[in-house]
């Protein structure tokens, strides 16, 4: 927390803005456009829910196919399922972990092919890299497909000088406690149409008819932020800015002080590309005497934690029969990669505890 995030919630309690309309809520939303180019904003309970009202705005029915990187949490996914639609997945390229514009464009010749022209399009960017949006942008354009950007790992990253969220028909933020800002939990919806804005606004409230009584003539959800979840958020956007540095410092940091280990790489930024490095990720050389797993356990003997990779979804159980699209990479960078503990938290002793639990395995 920066400090005044109190200030706010107490001013939402004084005031008794509880419920999930109110003077913060408004704020925060504009705050949030101010970021984005202006885009229309609505503020919602998590990026889970954004991502689902995204895909209800778009028309997905149940049998119709999204796509959707595989390389990714489960909440990327999981909304496509709740409409009764098929998650189809698509594997990751080298460059940014992240969808593989060549595999996007083979899936949708091959679905189209069968008649299964995918209606939307959910692309991930991960760990707050940026994927390549120029080719991928192009692809959506040449198919009429569109696309849901999933930034909930990068508020503050950019692509030509452009904050992500932005290029596709719908951006998703994502305020959860391990977010670079958190409102305890939430999520956002960004938009260039501030109709479709309003209408998400419109569902995520039970979708309410306009009628002096309860009266309801669509499905509604139960999905806005509170005023003072909201007032959380105000104050994390005064310290926005110093949390993507202190991200970014981080990443640095453990860059130039593992920089002996051959064995060990990072995640890089790529031409056009600015990563707030929501989390510091590294991968293991193919043939290191030293696996990722014993690294893992080797932190964690000394109650440091870190973690695998995300697990993709095309092998996760609970999609195993759904289509997918991969090369090998997601599977690879699963098997070989670890994240750093990457806390704002953290200080340079805390940090400096890593590096040298880390350097003790490899000059063991």
């Amino acid at each position: 927390m920066g400090g005044s995030e109190w200030q706010y919630v107490k001013e939402a309690f004084d005031t008794n803005w509880i419920a999930p309309v109110g003077p913060h809520l408004n704020d925060f939303e504009t705050n949030l456009s101010n970021l984005s180019k202006g885009h229309s904003v609505a503020a919602l309970s998590s990026g889970t829910a954004s991502i689902h009202l995204a895909l209800v705005l778009l028309g997905v029915k149940c049998g119709d196919e999204v796509f959707c990187s595989s390389f990714t949490f489960s909440a990327s996914a999981n909304p496509i399922k709740y409409l009764g639609a098929n998650p189809v997945f698509i594997d990751s390229e080298k460059e940014s972990w992240n969808m593989c514009p060549e595999l996007l464009e083979k899936a949708i010749v091959d679905r189209t092919s069968e008649r299964k022209k995918p209606k939307a399009i959910i692309l991930v960017h991960l760990y707050g890299m940026p994927a390549k949006m120029d080719v991928i942008m192009n692809i959506s354009k040449k198919y009429s497909i569109p696309v849901i950007e999933d930034a909930a790992e990068a508020l503050g990253s950019t692509y030509n000088n452009q904050p992500l969220g932005i290029f596709g028909k719908f951006g998703i933020y994502s305020f959860n406690g391990n977010k670079i800002i958190t409102t305890s939990g939430g999520g956002a919806l960004i938009c260039e149409d501030n109709d479709l804005i309003e209408k998400a606004k419109f569902l995520a409230t039970q979708a309410r008819d306009d009628k002096p009584h309860y009266e309801h003539s669509e499905i509604g959800y139960n999905y806005r932020m509170s005023n003072v979840c909201a007032g959380i958020g105000i104050g994390q956007l005064e310290i926005f800015p110093e949390r993507v540095a202190q991200k970014r410092a981080i990443h640095k940091y453990y860059k130039n002080s593992l920089s002996s280990i051959k064995d060990i790489t990072f995640l890089e930024e790529s031409d056009g590309s600015f990563s707030n490095y929501w989390l510091t990720t590294i991968l293991i050389a193919e043939n290191s005497t030293i696996d990722r797993e014993q690294l893992r356990l080797h932190l964690e003997n000394d109650n440091i934690e870190s973690r695998p990779l995300w697990k993709p979804m095309h092998l996760q159980p609970i999609f195993s029969t759904c289509k997918s699209y991969v090369n090998g990479v997601s599977e690879d960078l699963f098997n070989r990669g670890l994240c750093l503990p990457s806390g704002t938290n953290m200080s340079d002793e805390d940090l400096l505890r890593v590096v040298n639990k880390i350097k003790e395995l490899y000059e063991a």
